[in-house]
């Protein structure tokens, strides 16, 4: 079952960063990642986010046909 996020944070440490991911319960999970990764973690958040972007767009557009109609 999937943890609800409750907190999570980057730091720089040298040349890698620490991420920090904590959940409701308190829990949290430590990892390291390089320059490339984070930046592939970036990618992966903006493309859900245009993603999901583009389904409520369509969805708003959608209710304005139909309350014209």
């Amino acid at each position: 079952m999937a943890r609800e996020l409750a907190h999570f944070s980057i730091v720089r440490t040298g040349e890698d960063y620490l991420i920090t991911i904590e959940d409701k319960d308190g829990d949290a999970t430590e990892f390291t990642a390089d320059f490339d990764s984070l930046d592939v973690i970036a990618e992966a958040i903006e493309e859900a986010l245009d993603s999901d972007e583009e389904e409520a767009l369509e969805a708003d557009a959608d209710e304005e046909e139909e309350e014209e109609d």
